[in-house]
C-alpha cells in the first residue's frame, strides 16, 4: 500500500479511512463474491455511510463535496480489496454527479438523498449492440408524448443492470448525430423495462452486467435531465462524465496493481529456490523495478489529471485521456507480471493475482477504449502543433 505522507491531514483521513473500510468489510469475501458472482448489495450500502456514494456532489443535498483528487485516492484504496466492487461504487459516482450537475433543482432534491446513502443504486446507459466507441451513433429513442417521452432500445454492457433501482439514460430525442441525445432518469419497476440474461464474462463477477431493454418506456417529461433546458444536452453531458469515469477506472486499475505487487513481491521475499530468497535473484528484483516504477508513474498522472480536472485546465480532456491509457494499460502489466512471479500458484483461484488480471483486462475496453484514448490525444496533440506554427 502506498504511503500517504505527502498528503496533509485531511487527505490522509480521506484515504485511510477508505482504506481501513476496504480491508475490512470488502477483501475478506472479494474471492468469495468473484466465485458465488455475488453482488453485495449491502456493503455498498455500508459503504455510503463514510460518504463514498456521492464524492463529488454538492454536499447541500447530500453530497460530499469533496474533489476529484480525493475521489481517485478513494478508488484506489477500495480497489486494493475489490477493484470490482471499487469500479461499480465509481459507476453510480458518476450518475449522481450527472444528476447533481446537469439535473433540476427538483432533480437534485429528490435523487441525491437517495443516492448518496445508496437507498437507490444507480447504473449508466450508454453503451449499446451497435454504438460503444461510436457512442453518437445511439438508436435508442425517447418520442415526446404530450406530458411524457416513450423510450424503447437496448443498452448493452450495463452494470447492475436488473439490480439498479435507477437508470441514468441517454436517448436520441432529435436528429441523428451528437446533438440529437438527451439524458433520462429512468425507476426499476417502470412498465416496459426488462433486462436481459447476466453476461458470462471474463471478468467483474461480483456485479451483474446485462442488457437494459426499453420496450414502450413512458416517463414524464420531467424525468430529463435538466427539464426542457436538457434538450440534446445528452452527449455533452456524456463525454464530461466520461473524464471522471476515466480517471476512476484508472484509480481502480491502480489499486488492483498495488495489491498484486505488494502479494508478490511478499512472495519472493520469502519462496526460497537456488540456495536462496527469490527476491535477491537479479531477475526477480528486475522486474519488480518495473513493477514500482509503473505503479508510481500511475499515481503521478492519476493525481495530475485529477487536479487538472477540479481546476478545469484547458488541458483536462487529454490528460483524463493520457491517465487512464497508460494507467489501465501499464498496471494490467504489473498484475501480469505479479502472477507470473508466483509461477504456478498464480495461477490458482486462492491466492487472488489470477482474478486481478482477469478483472483489471475490461479497464483497457471501459470508458472508452485505449484505442479512442489515442485519438482523443492524438487530436489534441494536432491541434496544439498546428496552433503553434
Amino acid at each position: 500500500m502506498p504511503s500517504f505522507v505527502s498528503l496533509d491531514d485531511d487527505e490522509r483521513v480521506i484515504s485511510e479511512t477508505a482504506a481501513d473500510f476496504a480491508a475490512k468489510r470488502i477483501a475478506p469475501h472479494a474471492l468469495e463474491w468473484d466465485k458465488a458472482k455475488h453482488f453485495p448489495v449491502d456493503v455498498l450500502r455500508e459503504s455510503a455511510e463514510l460518504g463514498i456514494a456521492a464524492i463529488y456532489c454538492r454536499d447541500d443535498v447530500g453530497g460530499s463535496g469533496l474533489r476529484r483528487l480525493d475521489a481517485v485516492r478513494i478508488f484506489e484504496q477500495l480497489s486494493v480489496a475489490d477493484p470490482v466492487i471499487a469500479s461499480f461504487i465509481s459507476i453510480h459516482n458518476m450518475c449522481a454527479w450527472m444528476i447533481d450537475t446537469y439535473g433540476t433543482e427538483d432533480q437534485r432534491r429528490m435523487w441525491i438523498p437517495r443516492l448518496a446513502s445508496m437507498e437507490s443504486i444507480a447504473s449508466y446507459c450508454l453503451t449499446e449492440p451497435g454504438a460503444g466507441s461510436d457512442a453518437a451513433a445511439l438508436r435508442t429513442r425517447a418520442v415526446r408524448d404530450g406530458d411524457h417521452f416513450v423510450l424503447d432500445g437496448v443498452k448493452q454492457f450495463i452494470s447492475g443492470a436488473g439490480a439498479s433501482d435507477v437508470y441514468v439514460v441517454m436517448a436520441r430525442t432529435g436528429a441523428a448525430g451528437p446533438r440529437g441525445i438527451s439524458a433520462f432518469i429512468v425507476e426499476k419497476g417502470t412498465p416496459g423495462l426488462s433486462f436481459g440474461p447476466s453476461e458470462e464474462k471474463m471478468g467483474w463477477h461480483a456485479q451483474p452486467t446485462a442488457q437494459v431493454i426499453l420496450e414502450g418506456v413512458r416517463v414524464p417529461a420531467t424525468a430529463m435531465l435538466g427539464g426542457p433546458e436538457g434538450e440534446g444536452a445528452g452527449f455533452g453531458i456524456a463525454m464530461n462524465g466520461l473524464n471522471g469515469g476515466r480517471l476512476n477506472i484508472a484509480a481502480c486499475s491502480l489499486g488492483g496493481a498495488q495489491y498484486a505487487y505488494d502479494r508478490a513481491s511478499r512472495y519472493v521475499a520469502d519462496r526460497q529456490a537456488f540456495g536462496g530468497a527469490l527476491i535477491d535473484e537479479p531477475t526477480v528484483r528486475f522486474t519488480l523495478a518495473d513493477m514500482a516504477t509503473a505503479l508510481e508513474t500511475s499515481r503521478l498522472m492519476l493525481w495530475r489529471a485529477a487536479t487538472a480536472l477540479d481546476q478545469d485546465d484547458p488541458d483536462k480532456v487529454p490528460l483524463c485521456a493520457m491517465a487512464k491509457l497508460y494507467i489501465t494499460d501499464s498496471c494490467f502489466q504489473v498484475a501480469d507480471k505479479a502472477l507470473q512471479l508466483l509461477g504456478g500458484y498464480g495461477y490458482l483461484r486462492e491466492y487472488g493475482l489470477e482474478k486481478i488480471v482477469r478483472d483489471l483486462r475490461v479497464h483497457r475496453i471501459l470508458e472508452g477504449t485505449n484505442e479512442i484514448m489515442r485519438v482523443v490525444i492524438g487530436r489534441s496533440e494536432a491541434t496544439r502543433v498546428r496552433a503553434s506554427a
